[in-house]
């Protein structure tokens, strides 16, 4: 039967179905140019991703209205029947896309994001002032892993629980497990975290389940950066052993921004713990638009083509690796076996912080990022690189090579800059930036390389090439 409205708007809500780009010209237009900024750049920063055009629809549907305090069947507000079902399928498919058995294990897909899931977790593990093990920062550790520095506290993990890093072995940049075993014995902590952010090896899980056990210790393995790499079976599996696993969803994954916690349900009331520690003990009302996104991720996550994908996104940072070792630059470890690399700039006298900002104005997107033995977050000695997103943008081997001549001419501009700037200072390593010729044509090279290959999630050909300004 056809709808048949026959009230008129009021004046108040005349603006509720104009489009973005007559009610809002100044957003708009800010997004167009983030559109472009992507579609012409190289997008290296490990952590981000280009989700699809189906996943940006559900996350900007109508489930935004909604509010659905509580988990499906059990909600604080009536009028969740649809919702229920989208947040029942969003967890099956979670299940099913990491190759789980529901018998075994449950997810809590709530989580507004990785730092939050992880938060939620330590609250369902722990207690306060409990003991948590998790990577050094400047190890390739998480700030959530328990991150403090010798004067502050730095993250909620370390404000309200005790915590203990453990570190690689500097000499090969892998994880000290000997080292970890021996420190656990002294501080006998109650959780051991396994997760990185930026670590380009793979995790021995079983390891560090038999140093769990000697303390009856809880182990959580964080897969927020590999989680897709996981789930296309191209990464050790630590659904095998640990007790939660916790994961972002925009990452690998490639979905919208969220967090989800894994659980055993066949331990202890791990399922009743963790659900309560998510709502309501951390959080409120669920996003639902998001939760059908990450549904429609995990769809695709779970499909032969996402292994193609997982796969390729390996093989690119290997190839990207070998061609950065190939201009004889440090990378920690030596290369990679996940998606990202870790470069160790400091044999060129070089911060991860200037040549972020040289490759931000070529249109090159990477992020500083700590070596071990740094004592500065704010003047790392590295910058991380990952491959995740250009590999969705169907970039291969040989365009990773590309990608690395690239990063290498932005190397040697980087060092020049320095070689002439006033000091060693930042304020005057961007003063000696302005108007530089090879960075303007770098850029260009760059433009017309990134915006040869498709992109996903939106149509760049309505896109207005932003006008030439100043560096």
């Amino acid at each position: 039967m056809p709808f048949n409205t026959t009230h008129e708007t009021d004046p108040w809500n005349s603006f509720l179905n104009t489009p973005l780009q007559d009610d809002d010209p100044e957003i708009y237009e800010l997004i167009q140019k983030e559109k472009h900024r992507q579609f012409s750049g190289l997008e290296l920063i490990a952590s981000e991703n280009f989700t699809s055009f189906a996943v940006m629809e559900a996350n900007g549907s109508p489930l935004t209205n909604k509010y659905s305090e509580g988990l499906p069947g059990a909600r604080y507000y009536g009028g969740n029947e649809y919702i229920d079902q989208i947040e029942n399928l969003c967890r099956v498919r979670a299940l099913k896309a990491f190759r789980l058995n529901p018998v075994d294990w449950g997810v809590n897909v709530q989580p507004y994001s990785g730092s939050t899931a992880n938060f939620a977790a330590f609250t369902a593990l722990i207690q306060p002032h409990d003991r948590l093990m998790g990577l050094d920062l400047p190890s390739g550790g998480h700030l959530t892993h328990g991150w403090q520095t010798a004067k502050k506290k730095v993250s909620s993990s370390s404000i309200y629980f005790e915590s203990m890093p453990y570190q690689v072995d500097p000499s090969t940049g892998i994880i000290d497990y000997d080292r970890l075993e021996q420190t656990s014995l002294l501080f006998k902590p109650k959780l051991l975290i396994c997760g990185a952010s930026a670590y380009p090896r793979d995790w021995d899980y079983a390891r560090l389940r038999k140093i769990a056990d000697l303390h009856g210790a809880y182990l959580l393995a964080d897969i927020a950066h590999i989680g897709g790499l996981i789930a296309g079976q191209e990464a050790n599996n630590p659904f095998e052993v640990c007790d939660v696993v916790t994961t972002t969803t925009h990452k690998t994954l490639r979905g919208p921004r969220a967090g989800l916690i894994f659980f055993r349900k066949t331990k202890e009331d791990l399922e009743t713990r963790v659900n309560n520690a998510v709502f309501p003990s951390c959080q409120g009302g669920p996003h639902n638009n998001t939760i059908a996104g990450v549904a429609v991720a995990l769809k695709q996550a779970a499909s032969p083509e996402f292994q193609g994908y997982a796969k390729q996104v390996r093989v690119n940072a290997v190839a990207l690796a070998d061609a950065l070792n190939g201009y004889g630059y440090k990378l920690m470890t030596g290369g990679t076996e996940n998606h990202l690399i870790l470069w160790d700039l400091r044999p060129l006298h070089l911060t991860g912080s200037k040549l972020e900002k040289i490759c931000d104005m070529a249109n090159i997107t990477i992020n500083k990022n700590s070596i071990h033995g740094d004592s500065s977050m704010f003047s790392p000695g590295g910058v991380r690189v990952g491959t995740s997103a250009l590999t969705s943008r169907s970039f291969k081997e040989q365009d990773f090579v590309k990608v690395a001549e690239f990063l290498h001419r932005a190397v040697q501009i980087a060092v020049s800059i320095q070689d002439k700037a006033a000091s060693k200072l930042m304020k005057d390593f961007v003063v000696a930036c302005q108007d530089n010729d090879e960075i303007s044509t770098l850029k260009n090279e760059v433009e017309t390389f990134a915006t040869s290959f498709p992109m996903p999630g939106f149509d760049p050909t309505s896109l207005i090439p932003e006008e030439p300004h100043d560096q």
